[in-house]
């Protein structure tokens, strides 16, 4: 198979940035068959096998969670291995910032209003920024937006490299 052949998977278990490591096994099934020449050189179903290359965590204010995974080899049903090199997919948790500010805004808008009804104008201040403090207490204390990749996600890999794989005839 030539460099640049496509391949499309389905990811066999979760893998979320949350838990994964670097250099961690990730599974995944061929869903067509990868053809050359009008002839199946990988048929649907085989297993393919690769290793998370990237996990970044991401913070609660700004940075998005990233995984990297790269697949490097393909087990046929008779157990015949085939090494093959893909690009990295990416996967990106969701921006933490759009989430992170809507949570200190809004929790600095409640505290206003409430100091506002308990002590005029100081109190609104005050109660403002107090609001501003416990919301940005809950951002931090908060869940992270992982990136994940669910099991049953399908996606297409590019090869960088040519396979070669044997086809009877």
């Amino acid at each position: 198979m030539p460099a640049e052949s496509v391949v499309g998977l389905q990811i066999e278990t979760t893998v979320t940035s949350e838990t994964a490591r670097v250099e961690d096994r990730v599974r995944a099934r061929v869903t067509r068959d990868v053809k050359v020449d009008d002839q199946v050189a990988i048929p649907a179903g085989s297993r393919v096998e690769g290793s998370i290359t990237l996990v970044d965590r991401g913070g609660k204010f700004k940075e998005a969670a990233r995984l990297g995974i790269r697949f490097h080899t393909v087990v046929l049903a008779d157990s015949t291995r085939l090494t093959l090199n893909t690009e990295t997919v990416f996967r990106d948790g969701l921006p933490p910032s759009a989430e992170s500010t809507a949570k200190v805004g809004g929790a600095a808008v409640g505290g206003a209003i409430l100091g506002a009804i308990l002590g005029g104008t100081r109190g609104a201040v005050v109660g403002g920024t107090v609001g501003a403090a416990g919301g940005a207490v809950a951002v931090a204390t908060g869940d992270r937006s992982a990136a994940t990749l669910p099991a049953g996600s399908t996606l297409t890999v590019r090869l960088t490299s040519p396979v070669t794989v044997t086809v009877e005839k």
